[in-house]
């Protein structure tokens, strides 16, 4: 697939909004896995861009931010829904509201899961979304706590 022809999303429910990725460069991207590397959408002050690898197969997206020196602030991973719409070559990653943050002494935060109940009960999202999310982040958790993790921390580090 050719790189510059694809598309990529990203829908968010809290707030209600569908973001072309325009700026993201595609790095790889293969039948379960997308690479990118960016910069901030809105600048920061904590963060400079960084590189994202979506495992479209697992439901997660893993971002490794770098701050203005160069240095990692943390692994961001975003617990997703993937969709590819054929017609015009894109993809839709729907944000499943569950983060997980790895931060570089190995300490684990999970954040969001009250945007993720307040989404359900407002119908935002349906219970079958709900529990999607929760399942993947259990796997992503798992994978963190099984101390497999540096595999996907290996797979980014070649980007940045």
């Amino acid at each position: 697939m050719d790189n510059n022809q694809v598309t990529l999303y990203r829908k968010r429910h809290i707030p209600n909004e569908t973001n072309n990725l325009k700026d993201d460069n595609i790095v790889k991207i293969t039948d379960n896995l997308i690479i990118t590397t960016w910069k901030a959408l809105k600048p920061r002050k904590d963060i400079r861009g960084g590189a994202s690898a979506y495992f479209l197969d697992k439901g997660y997206k893993v971002s490794k931010l770098i701050d203005h020196n160069g240095d990692i602030v943390c692994w961001y991973c975003d617990i997703i829904d993937t969709t590819f719409d054929r017609e015009n070559n894109a993809y839709i990653f729907e944000d499943l509201l569950l983060d997980v943050l790895v931060y570089p002494d190995h300490s684990v935060k999970v954040v969001d899961a009250d945007e993720l109940a307040l989404a359900y009960k407002n119908g935002m999202i349906d219970a079958d979304k709900m529990c999607k999310a929760l399942t993947q982040m259990d796997e992503l958790l798992n994978l963190i706590y099984d101390g497999k993790f540096y595999t996907i921390i290996q797979l980014l580090d070649e980007y940045n």
